[in-house]
């Protein structure tokens, strides 16, 4: 019975020793919630940045007056269809309307409604 004896006492041990850990830990834990209670957190932040600085340019580009280069960076243009805008332009004279670009070989009614609103024949 000694050895029994024992060992309930070192659970009795182990058993409090493991309570006073928990008691530890939610001392600790309720100290730190009510430090974040008394010290609200404050986030200062740099200058303003104008949204212009970050916003890419949405305003529609002239077909008429654009050069190859910047109708390639259009959505479904590349440079082929590009030199070919520019090429109809300077067979044709400038484009009337935006559905005139319908005339330029490789230009379809999708690409030319996935155009819209990124486009404009000047006034």
């Amino acid at each position: 019975m000694d050895e029994r004896g024992n060992a309930v006492k070192c659970e009795k041990i182990l058993l409090g020793l493991a309570g006073l850990f928990l008691v530890f830990l939610l001392v600790l834990f309720f100290r730190d919630r009510a430090a974040l209670k008394a010290a609200p957190v404050t986030v200062e932040t740099e200058n303003a940045v104008p949204q212009e600085s970050f916003l890419p340019d949405v305003s529609p580009l002239d077909v008429n007056s654009a050069s190859a280069e910047e109708l390639a960076g259009l959505p479904g243009i590349g440079e082929v269809l590009a030199h070919r805008i520019v090429d109809y332009r300077t067979a044709n004279g400038p484009f009337e309307a935006v559905e005139d670009l319908l005339s330029v070989s490789g230009i379809g009614e999708k690409r030319l409604a996935e155009l819209e609103g990124r486009i404009t024949v000047g006034n």
